[in-house]
């Protein structure tokens, strides 16, 4: 008997992603890595339970959460140096989501259309951020923008496929979690952007880790 369901997970992701919520609103910092330390590991652990040990497509989508995981623990640190080593540790993740959705089968001529609305996004999102990003942080900003636009068009490509909603919900939720940090870390914005930015991110690799289930017997 298993000691945990992937609904009991799911139910421990998303209390810790609300505990996040609350004290960093709170400003306890102690209790918010807490939360975010049980809430990022309880999503790893959904993707264990959902079988992404058993397909590639798991295995690389077990790959993202991982190195998720890390960026979130990198993260939790208030200074540039850390904020460099969780977007490179989150760039990672997005390619380990591209190779996924790449061996999940993606339809080329919807990443196709889907291309143009994606990169306009992406652009739009680069020239507001220009005017506050420090000089030696622009080539690594731009690099991760243009990453997670290509992870989006490549979710987008699955749907072609007849992949599971779960994907592309959970890439457009991450796409969209990622503006609220942007904003946050760089734009430095007065309203906590985290209180709609934390719970889009943990759904979508809540979304992303359910999605192994699909594949168990491939």
């Amino acid at each position: 008997m298993q000691p945990f369901s992937t609904r009991s997970l799911v139910v421990l992701a998303s209390t810790g992603c609300v505990a996040l919520v609350t004290f960093q609103l709170l400003d306890n910092d102690v209790a918010a890595a807490t939360a975010k330390l049980i809430a990022s590991t309880a999503f790893v652990a959904v993707a264990i339970q959902a079988g992404a040990l058993h397909s590639r497509y798991g295995q690389l989508i077990l790959l993202g959460l991982v190195f998720s995981w890390f960026g979130d623990m990198f993260l939790v640190v208030q200074t540039r140096s850390f904020f460099l080593l969780g977007l490179g540790t989150f760039l990672f993740a997005h390619i380990a989501y591209i190779a996924a959705f790449i061996v999940n089968g993606i339809n080329v001529r919807c990443s196709a259309v889907a291309t143009l609305p994606v990169a306009a996004v992406g652009i739009a999102v680069s020239i507001w951020l220009m005017p506050h990003i420090p000089p030696e942080l622009v080539i690594p900003v731009r690099t991760y923008i243009s990453v997670i636009s290509l992870m989006l068009i490549a979710a987008i490509g699955t749907r072609g496929r007849g992949a599971t909603m779960l994907i592309l919900a959970g890439a457009l939720m991450f796409f969209l979690s990622d503006l609220s940090v942007a904003a946050l870390r760089l734009v430095q914005t007065a309203f906590p952007t985290y209180v709609w930015g934390l719970p889009l991110y943990y759904a979508g690799q809540l979304c992303l880790a359910i999605s192994a289930s699909q594949w168990r017997s491939h």
